[in-house]
């Protein structure tokens, strides 16, 4: 069915950036710290950039599809995240701002717009524009200042708040080497869902570290997808350009 197809694309539109060497293998001695020490390391870890323009690999499997993507895209910090997806030809482009979401298929000549209400559909969880920026940079999601919980476990420091989200639980496990994220994950337990980004690799670029390799898994009832992420190339403070415009005569998908 078309609208599951392209559902699909868009699905993948959302995840990463960099390339390079592994940065998260060896651990060494991991000492007891607060959790609010912890996430000062993280924020001051984060990366520091006006625009990124990325070259990606983007592996889309669920129980009824295995499809990969070559995928260009650019961010300009807090207002744009711009995506292109090609398998031969352009198979979709998609613009996301803080306040709206647009996507359409040359392929299929179809287009979607809404709010970030749409990608909850998509997403199973409620996101907005600094969330979904954050995820693709390795950043926690939420609010890291807001108290929080620490554990240690196999040299890898676990954060979780003390108040926890209504809809779902989340979790952060941070890399003592270098305070980026290993992995976050986002956990309802009574609708039996869960996502969790892994972030394999990061690559040192501009005295500050990006994801190289990310791995989105979503599971829901009877239901799991992956995504592998891996950045070919990125470029960082440039000028971009981001046209998008969805042609005349292409066909409206209802969410």
């Amino acid at each position: 069915m078309k609208f599951f197809k392209c559902l699909t694309i868009f699905i993948v539109l959302l995840t990463s950036c960099k390339s390079g060497k592994n940065l998260t293998d060896k651990k060494s001695t991991v000492k007891k710290i607060s959790a609010k020490k912890i996430l000062k390391k993280h924020i001051s870890e984060n990366f520091n950039f006006e625009t990124v323009d990325a070259k990606l690999k983007v592996d889309f499997k669920n129980e009824k599809q295995d499809v990969g993507f070559s995928v260009k895209m650019k961010i300009k910090k807090d207002e744009i995240i711009w995506l292109k997806g090609t398998k031969l030809i352009t198979v979709f482009k998609a613009k996301i701002t803080p306040n709206k979401v647009s996507f359409y298929s040359p392929y299929y000549k179809n287009y979607i717009e809404g709010d970030f209400k749409m990608l909850e559909k998509i997403l199973g969880v409620t996101v907005n524009f600094n969330q979904l920026q954050n995820m693709l940079l390795g950043q926690v999601m939420f609010d890291a200042s807001e108290k929080h919980t620490v554990e240690l476990i196999e040299g890898t420091y676990k954060l979780a708040p003390k108040n926890q989200q209504d809809l779902f639980d989340v979790f952060y496990w941070l890399n003592p080497l270098h305070y980026k994220l290993d992995k976050q994950s986002l956990i309802n337990e009574s609708k039996k869902q869960r996502l969790d980004i892994e972030y394999a690799s990061y690559k040192q670029t501009d005295d500050s570290l990006f994801p190289q390799k990310i791995l989105i898994k979503g599971k829901g009832k009877n239901k799991l997808s992956t995504i592998n992420m891996f950045v070919r190339s990125t470029i960082i403070n440039q000028k971009l350009e981001m046209p998008f415009k969805i042609p005349t005569g292409y066909k409206e998908i209802k969410l």
